[in-house]
């Protein structure tokens, strides 16, 4: 797996667990191998201009998903497909007010987004209220897992 984390954005950023969580999430996720994923930390203007390029929203969000080559998760009994898994846009001035809202910090809000970011590029959504449940649960539960693996963040690769 290439996964790439660039830190654009000015506030201080662990690249290296973040790409140990993303690579966590796509190994449960049972991602292609040499599935390539692009994480990119941007500051809130930089963010409030591709979410009015792209979504057509405006102002600053927290993460956008800009999938690439539609990989989807791989099932138990197939091979997962090669390819681009895509882009993640995260701005970390947006998730520090939203981990301080929510009570967890900016580490841990980070880690929400990485996570919410990496299953939209992965086909699930949350417009419906069944999809919703779905996708929530499935977050919920690799945050659990990967917070829960003392191992899985040193190993960033």
């Amino acid at each position: 797996m290439t996964i790439e984390v660039l830190n654009e954005s000015g506030h201080a950023l662990d690249v290296r667990r973040l790409a140990g969580l993303s690579r966590f999430v796509m190994d449960s996720m049972r991602v292609h191998p040499m599935a390539e994923l692009c994480i990119k930390a941007v500051d809130e203007e930089t963010i409030a201009e591709l979410n009015g390029r792209w979504m057509e929203k405006e102002g600053p969000t927290d993460v956008l998903a800009f999938p690439m080559d539609e990989l989807r998760p791989g099932l138990v009994d197939e091979e997962p497909e090669e390819g681009v898994l895509g882009d993640l846009v995260l701005c970390p001035a947006v998730a520090e007010r939203q981990g301080e809202t929510a009570g967890h910090g900016t580490e841990a809000e980070i880690e929400l987004l990485t996570v919410h970011g990496i299953l939209h590029l992965l086909g699930y959504d949350h417009a419906e209220p069944e999809e919703h449940k779905v996708m929530f649960d499935l977050q919920a539960q690799l945050l659990a897992r990967w917070r829960s693996a003392p191992d899985a963040a040193p190993d960033a690769g």
